[in-house]
């Protein structure tokens, strides 16, 4: 078991005033019910899934919620709309009314949310396992911040806390071992479940697909055909890393680019991608406005590209970008994220944009850097219209060092996984 970032601030803001309506999203099979039901174990819990039983819970009325069930956590709510609108009239009807939503389609779920709970509901999002929480082993250990999200979090320019001796720390083996796991399992909950074999923890990345289709896109889109889908989603997985053109997916697909468009949206909907936008607030023309695909999980994107054995450089890059998203949505970090690249072949793999200016980093796949290996990121301020705090190279090689002023290189497992002192939810 492993515990969730997320698990102490959901209590503490259950416990606030304008709290008593959570709602909780994200991906299917990352562990919403898991940690609702832990998290709130006083609450009864109602599940909206069977289809059977589902008319039964959405004829309820408000008071019907009050007198029954004045306080629940309520389980694949966009599956039954009306619900939501009894628990709103509920929740408005009485100061006891406290209920915990939980789905993993956004777009009903978020859209209903937003149209019905408009200033009732806070909203939380679930993501798969990240490395720190991957190092924790039960509900009761504490999951700490990373290097990175520290440093970001502290605006304070300091290259200190970001550097160190990984090869001498017993921590960053551990954290090592834990990021190839992740690399080849990905983050869904489930594959690391001790009882499991790497041959069972890949047939299940293999059943999630299926689970998938057969639920979130019915969900989303109520597909009569879902081939041309699935052709466009393995043609997405292929691309991880790359731009997307939506011609040339579309010709791949044997779809039109507004179909291609479509789809790709309801992956990036249901939390299977993170289409990272290109920065373009610098009107220089020399820059490419085309979007960036992550598969925000490598297990998953593996197992639908049917790919085995070693990483390609995308899928490497892919799934570093995915693990500083989530660390950095947990974290609450009011940054954000674009790619960079320019015609002639110059590339930023991320900027990472706080108020104050940017971080720029490029993600390599091997286990050696050298000054070369940062050579896109040298001379990038002419390209931005803040400054540029920061310059990281992230790798697999095990040292930690200044390649020049502001321009470090760090092994991924150092920057990225546990190391340090977990955050307090009323932080």
């Amino acid at each position: 078991m492993y515990n969730r970032s997320l698990a102490q601030r959901l209590q503490v803001k259950a416990g606030r005033k304008h709290g008593r309506l959570l709602v909780l999203t994200g991906a299917r099979q990352t562990g919403k019910t898991t940690l609702a039901r832990e998290a709130f174990r006083d609450l009864p819990y109602v599940s909206l899934e069977d289809p059977v039983s589902r008319p039964a819970w959405s004829r309820l009325s408000a008071s019907d919620w009050l007198s029954r069930y004045p306080q629940a956590v309520l389980d694949e709510v966009q599956k039954a709309p009306s619900v939501i609108e009894s628990i709103r009239a509920a929740h408005d009807a009485s100061d006891r009314a406290r209920y915990v939503l939980l789905g993993s389609s956004q777009i009903l779920l978020l859209s209903r949310v937003k149209e019905s709970l408009a200033g009732r509901a806070a909203i939380e999002e679930l993501w798969p396992l990240t490395l720190p929480e991957l190092a924790t082993t039960s509900w009761g250990d504490a999951v700490g911040e990373s290097r990175l999200v520290r440093w970001l979090r502290a605006a304070n320019g300091d290259e200190g806390p970001l550097l160190g001796m990984p090869a001498d720390s017993q921590a960053f083996s551990r954290n090592e071992a834990l990021f190839e796991r992740y690399l080849r399992f990905g983050g869904m909950p489930a594959v690391h479940d001790a009882d499991l074999d790497d041959g069972e923890r890949e047939a299940w990345l293999g059943n999630y697909q299926r689970t998938y289709l057969e639920r979130d896109v019915a969900d989303l889109a109520a597909l009569r055909d879902l081939e041309p889908f699935v052709l466009a989603q393995k043609a997405i997985a292929l691309r991880t890393g790359e731009t997307v053109n939506y011609a040339n997916l579309a010709r791949d697909v044997s779809v039109a680019p507004g179909t291609a468009r479509r789809f790709l949206r309801y992956l990036e909907l249901s939390y299977q991608v993170l289409v990272l936008q290109p920065f373009h607030r610098n009107p220089h023309k020399r820059l490419v406005k085309m979007p960036k695909i992550h598969f925000i999980d490598p297990g998953v994107q593996r197992a639908i590209s049917g790919r085995r054995g070693t990483l390609t450089g995308a899928e490497f890059e892919s799934a570093v970008v995915a693990e500083i998203v989530k660390q950095a949505r947990n974290a609450r970090l009011q940054v954000g994220f674009h790619h960079l690249r320019t015609h002639d072949g110059r590339e930023v793999d991320l900027l990472i944009e706080r108020e104050d200016g940017f971080v720029a980093v490029e993600i390599k796949a091997g286990e050696r850097m050298a000054g070369a290996d940062a050579r896109h990121l040298r001379d990038l301020q002419p390209f931005l219209d803040k400054p540029l705090l920061m310059s990281l190279v992230l790798s697999r090689d095990r040292d930690a060092r200044r390649l020049a002023p502001g321009l470090l290189a760090l092994p991924v497992a150092w920057a990225l996984g546990a190391g340090g002192a977990p955050r307090s939810a009323a932080e």
